[in-house]
């Protein structure tokens, strides 16, 4: 019985760890059947990452260039320089009102002037050009008035390597010294006269010269230089007399033209001199048949003598009436450049309420042939500016415009004309100025003998 029993227990734990051992395999999950594979939507492509763009180069800053001067505020030289200045400083207005010169890399160049009071006097002349270079830092310069002030500066401009264009200087002195930055505006003083002797050939060729001259730079170099012309053309020069610029009493000069016999005077020198000689010359009846001065009868305010004013003849650098075109221009092949004479006239005119005199032309083409010569450098460097006003051929309203590049007379201005202007009256009385010469621009024919002294 008990062998029995156990059997039977033994039996039973058996089957027990039968029935867990196959539990334990139910338990374990059958693996899912994979299901078929579907084909995945391509992932969207992130944007490319924007390159940054390229950043532009900056503008250039703009340049303001100081362009330097004197002039005779007060002194001898007062009125002619003052018409000088007003000329350059509408150019300057126009230039910077319409917005600067603008250089092909985008600079735009605006303009500046510094000036001082020279008092028409040569050694202050020096002192201030020097101030100019050395403490304000002029860029460019522009000569003072008259040809012995701006041999003055030239020594300065020189010493400092400046360009300084010369306008109101004639003399052709500075420009035979071995200047290289020197441009003349002017027609030389050697040649003022040819045009009225060329003139006096028509009218009476057996004329008696007395040459009476202020005895500066600039009416002496006048004097001496158509002495040749004078003898070429076969004139006799009966007196050749210069006088101090200070001179008040004209009377005995006056009775030694007289006395020489001579019919035609040329000489003068600046306004003031040029016009108590005139004066002088009516009041004491000197019978001339022609008087030209230098400067003075040039000015709108010559008339204000009278009848000592008329038949008398100037050289002038520049008249509205025989002003130049661009017409002109094409005929001789030459550019044009700037405004026409009637256009710088009006404004001339609005600006300052007067008539620009020749003075005031040639300050107003000074700054046309400065801004011409920075647009064809490209550059406001000194020396590629002075490279193009070496090559520089072109023609304004005021005339041709064309530079001496020899070693011998750098510089000198080659291609501007004179042309001769009388004090006339037309019907009703008044004062005109007239051109007489040459031929081709003549606006009336010369009045000779001269009326006052009829």
């Amino acid at each position: 019985m008990k062998r029995s029993l156990v059997t039977f227990l033994s039996l039973l734990i058996l089957a027990s760890m039968i029935l867990a051992a196959c539990g334990a395999t139910q338990a374990t999950p059958a693996p899912a059947a994979e299901e078929p594979a579907v084909a995945e939507e391509p992932a969207a492509e992130e944007p490319a990452a924007e390159e940054p763009a390229a950043e532009e180069p900056a503008a250039p800053e703009p340049v303001e260039l100081t362009i330097g001067f004197t002039s005779s505020v007060t002194g001898k030289y007062e009125v002619s320089s003052k018409r000088q200045v007003n000329g350059f400083t509408l150019w300057m207005d126009q230039v910077n009102e319409a917005g600067g010169l603008t250089l092909s890399d985008g600079t735009v160049v605006t303009f500046a002037s510094q000036t001082y009071d020279d008092e028409s006097n040569a050694e202050r002349v020096q002192e201030l050009y020097t101030r100019l270079v050395v403490e304000d830092g002029a860029d460019f310069l522009i000569s003072p008035y008259s040809s012995g002030l701006t041999a003055a500066a030239s020594i300065v401009s020189e010493q400092n390597e400046k360009v300084m264009l010369t306008t109101g200087a004639a003399s052709d002195a500075a420009y035979k010294t071995g200047n290289t930055g020197l441009f003349q505006l002017y027609t030389p003083a050697s040649l003022y006269m040819s045009s009225t002797v060329d003139m006096l050939n028509d009218l009476n060729p057996d004329a008696k010269i007395a040459l009476v001259y202020e005895d500066v730079k600039f009416a002496t170099s006048v004097a001496q230089g158509i002495k040749p012309y004078l003898e070429a053309n076969g004139y006799e020069v009966v007196l050749e007399e210069g006088y101090a610029s200070d001179t008040a009493d004209f009377g005995p000069l006056v009775n030694k033209i007289t006395a020489s016999g001579a019919n035609v005077l040329l000489g003068g020198g600046h306004y003031n001199d040029g016009t108590a000689l005139a004066r002088s010359l009516y009041d004491r009846n000197a019978g001339l048949e022609l008087v030209y001065l230098l400067v003075a009868p040039a000015d709108t305010k010559f008339p204000e003598l009278g009848d000592a004013a008329l038949g008398v003849v100037s050289s002038s650098q520049w008249e509205l009436k025989a002003t130049h075109t661009e017409a002109e221009a094409a005929d001789l092949g030459m550019e044009w450049f700037g405004p026409t004479g009637e256009d710088f006239a009006a404004a001339y005119e609005a600006a300052y309420g007067e008539a620009p005199t020749y003075h005031a032309a040639g300050g107003y083409t000074a700054g046309l042939v400065l801004q011409k010569a920075i647009e064809e450098a490209d550059s406001v460097d000194s020396a590629a500016v002075k490279d193009a006003l070496n090559a520089m051929n072109m023609m304004t309203f005021y005339g041709g415009i064309q530079f001496d590049t020899s070693e011998e007379a750098h510089g000198l201005q080659i291609a501007h004309k004179m042309v001769v202007a009388q004090w006339q009256k037309n019907d009703a009385g008044e004062f005109v100025l007239e051109i007489v010469a040459p031929a081709g621009v003549a606006t009336a024919d010369p009045l000779y003998p001269m009326g006052a002294t009829e």
